[in-house]
């Protein structure tokens, strides 16, 4: 069964057989069928669904948090199509914090867009981005759900980045963000904010991401420099 979804013969939402059917056609005891069906489950390849069975699912991304890399590009490269859903992009004064952040003064304006990102039409992540406006004025007038951000930014506004401070949490999910989501209250997920620089030292985004912890985990690879 692995073989058959990594290969593709078996796409997300295609149904698994059952653990009964799965004994006739291999040969198997029921157990044994069981455990397969949960190692698939285990490994983010399947789901099931009350009184449907079981199904495959989307394949897991695996985030590398040392390579900078946009939602729909990740996407990309899964051979996923990607898609966004603004949920609100607006201009508004800056509180002291995100001020701060951006060496602007309070009340200063900025870009705020909160968009949920899909995946083959599935909601995986919640993501709110903030800009300071006097570096991208007309930004407002940009259709998110349509066009990428960060193309814009490097095609339109000419920004070329240079790095992002990131941090990495855990948490539950509220009921906002289980709805939008579509998992349970206090379903686990990967939260990543995120400081975006630019090459002549500014900051020029901010971000706070939520996402499925069921469709995302995060991988570092650190060379080996000196270990002892």
């Amino acid at each position: 069964l692995l073989k058959m979804i990594q290969s593709g013969r078996l796409r997300a939402g295609d149904s698994l057989p059952s653990e009964e059917e799965l004994s006739r056609i291999c040969g198997v005891s029921r157990m044994t069928s069981r455990q397969a069906l949960q190692a698939l489950k285990s490994q983010g390849y399947a789901s099931r669904h009350k009184g449907q069975g079981s199904f495959v699912s989307q394949p897991l991304v695996e985030k590398d948090i040392t390579h900078l890399c946009g939602f729909t590009a990740e996407m990309q490269a899964l051979g996923i199509k990607a898609s966004s859903r603004v949920l609100t992009a607006e201009t508004a004064p800056a509180p002291a914090e995100i001020a701060a952040q951006f060496g602007l003064a309070v009340n200063a304006p900025v870009f705020c867009l909160r968009r949920l990102r899909l995946a083959d039409n599935l909601p995986v992540a919640i993501e709110e981005i903030r800009l300071p406006y006097n570096r991208f004025p007309g930004v407002e007038d940009i259709d998110f759900s349509r066009f990428s951000l960060y193309q814009t930014l490097r095609e339109r506004y000419e920004i070329r980045v240079s790095r992002a401070d990131e941090i990495l949490e855990a948490r539950s999910a509220t009921r906002r963000e289980a709805e939008l989501l579509e998992v349970k209250v206090r379903a686990s997920l990967l939260v990543i904010s995120r400081t975006l620089w630019s090459t002549d030292g500014l900051p020029v985004e901010t971000a706070y991401s939520v996402y499925r912890g069921d469709r995302y985990r995060a991988v570092l690879r650190i060379p080996a420099t000196a270990m002892e």
